[in-house]
């Protein structure tokens, strides 16, 4: 007896092939949008139950349905602030990766944080300039408070690494509960005690219209003089001048900043509007902290694994509330 599969349309490059297929081959029929003829791509996308996608304003061109009847929607990004939400109908479940590049961004955070606190950048412009600091005290991560706020997948694994040096951890999330064994666990409710105790901070939080914006003047004022500040999330939640007029009044302080305000994956260029990289305590880098070599197999392997769950009507991770982004 034949079994009809049902069909999950990819609108990612056709060089995923082999792990989309191999992931989810025995569970549905795997369609590439990128295989079908010009003329049946909205059709495609009109009538699809199941999608696998990354960026549907790049991926799916000019043939956007105008009533889709998607079931189910599972992104290959951690982030969903990039999507028009307002072109998903509302009864459309939506999944997220999250968690799909928490482990390169926790080495990410625990790099830097080692590097600022030893404060590699300082006695490595003071020896560009001939200076010789042999006796010029660094720090030390052992003991000290991280405020983690977001504490998904990616804040996990921020405390898997960072619990290795005897760290306390403040987690930050929206139920305030945990499983992960942490100091304290609270929501955005607790943010001041959660800045003002942090030695250290990591920005993990998706970008939605309750974050948006939340670290400003009064919030940055909060944080101690020499704290460590490393953004790994989204440029916008933080207040851009608030965070550099902050770095610029208090030098001991210092940050790692991943994200940017504007970027070239979602403005189409890279732009700063503060020369942040003048700044002797600001540590760089182009929002690659999740690149690594075979990583993104292993991110798409984690979003196949979701549709699975999804195709199999297990209980999926990373569900997105549509209005948190509306």
């Amino acid at each position: 007896m034949t079994t009809n599969k049902p069909t999950v349309l990819v609108t990612l490059a056709p060089a995923v092939r082999e792990t989309v297929e191999g992931r989810l081959g025995e569970l549905a029929r795997i369609v590439f949008l990128s295989d079908l003829p010009e003329a049946q791509r909205r059709d495609a996308l009109e009538g699809a139950e199941y999608l696998l996608t990354l960026n549907p304003q790049r991926e799916f061109g000019p043939w956007w349905p105008q009533q889709p009847r998607w079931r189910f929607v599972q992104f290959t990004t951690a982030g969903v602030d990039h999507v028009d939400f307002t072109r998903i109908p509302a009864e459309t479940i939506v999944a997220s990766n999250v968690g799909g590049f928490a482990e390169p961004m926790a080495e990410y955070v625990l790099a830097t944080a080692l590097a600022l606190s030893k404060k590699l950048l300082h006695y490595h412009r003071l020896l560009q300039q001939g200076v010789f600091a042999q006796f010029g005290e660094t720090g030390t991560l052992r003991g000290k408070t991280v405020t983690i706020l977001g504490f998904g997948g990616i804040g996990h694994a921020c405390a898997t690494l960072l619990g290795l040096f005897d760290m306390r951890l403040f987690a930050i999330n929206r139920s305030g509960k945990t499983d992960v064994p942490v100091w304290r666990c609270g929501t955005l409710a607790d943010l001041e005690d959660a800045l003002r105790l942090a030695d250290v901070v990591v920005v993990c939080l998706p970008l939605n219209r309750d974050t948006r914006g939340l670290l400003g003047a009064r919030e940055l004022g909060w944080l101690k003089d020499d704290a460590i500040f490393i953004n790994v999330a989204r440029g916008e939640i933080v207040d851009e001048k608030a965070l550099y007029d902050f770095l610029l009044a208090h030098p001991k302080a210092q940050a790692a900043i991943d994200a940017w305000w504007i970027e070239p994956f979602r403005h189409g260029e890279f732009r700063m509007n503060y020369p942040f990289l003048d700044l002797p305590n600001v540590l760089g880098s182009p929002h690659n902290s999740a690149r690594i070599p075979g990583w993104e197999r292993v991110a798409l392997e984690r979003a196949c694994d979701n549709l699975a769950r999804a195709l199999e009507g297990a209980p999926v991770h990373g569900l997105v509330d549509r209005r948190d982004y509306l």
